[in-house]
């Protein structure tokens, strides 16, 4: 009786953790189509005060470390400002749910006023967490030449700069 019990926790807890990457990816998915409506509050939400956003470098608006969740707030300013929308493929996680690491397949576009197709790339977006809220994230991009191209599109667009400083 104690092995068939013992037997049945696990499957659930197996089962229950089998589960987590969909629960996230539906959570996640939501606030990113606010994001993609130009409402970055739900997504602001799940970041610490003291989070940092480990972007990719280059001669582009975003480059660079963006601390803090009023860094991040200027920094889903920049993205919903430059007209970007973006959807989650996917979503890995390991680690304990006080500490847990992500590993997010996002893939992103832009157009112009046009239609025109200015921007395309795909990342992956690596994410720790303490206790719920997102502390540190590293964003990898298929093609970070991609992104330099579409800051200068968007500067002759007369789209302008959100700072990193407040």
């Amino acid at each position: 009786m104690k092995l068939k019990t013992l037997l049945a926790g696990a499957a659930l807890a197996l089962a229950a953790r089998a589960l987590f990457p969909k629960l996230l990816l539906a959570k996640f998915s939501g606030d990113v189509a606010k994001l993609n409506a130009g409402d970055h509050t739900s997504l602001l939400d799940a970041y610490a005060d003291d989070f940092v956003l480990h972007f990719a470098e280059g001669p582009h608006r975003w480059s660079g470390d963006w601390v803090g969740k009023a860094g991040m707030d200027r920094f889903l300013q920049s993205f919903t400002a430059a007209g970007i929308q973006g959807e989650i493929r996917g979503i890995a996680t390991s680690g304990p749910l006080w500490a847990l690491t992500m590993w997010v397949r996002f893939d992103d576009h832009a157009d112009g006023p046009d239609g025109t197709r200015l921007y395309e790339n795909s990342t992956v977006l690596v994410l720790r967490t303490k206790w719920g809220k997102v502390v540190e994230q590293h964003d990898f991009y298929l093609d970070t030449e991609r992104i330099a191209e579409f800051d200068r599109k968007l500067t002759e667009l007369g789209i302008g700069v959100v700072a990193h400083a407040a």
